[in-house]
């Protein structure tokens, strides 16, 4: 299930995460800046990330976006496993 409100940024974005995380639950990004493409807001809710601290999940959302990342200003990660 991905959540989209359909900016190319937020399709762009969610593509990749749907690639990096093909069995997440749950897979959401936001522009959060207004519709510039500047800062992006993303949830990703996958078992990948079971028994991961925080940080760690956030490292493989930063590493599946590391090319993205390079054309932004901030990036927020909220990550968590399915209930």
């Amino acid at each position: 299930r991905s959540l989209s409100s359909g900016s190319e940024g937020e399709s762009r974005l969610a593509r990749v995460l749907r690639e990096r995380f093909p069995r997440a639950s749950s897979i959401r990004v936001v522009d959060i800046s207004g519709g510039c493409g500047a800062m992006y807001e993303v949830h990703v809710e996958s078992e990948e990330f079971r028994d991961k601290r925080t940080v760690q999940q956030h490292q493989m959302v930063n590493q599946a976006l590391s090319e993205e990342i390079k054309h932004m200003h901030g990036l927020r990660i909220f990550t968590s496993t399915p209930k």
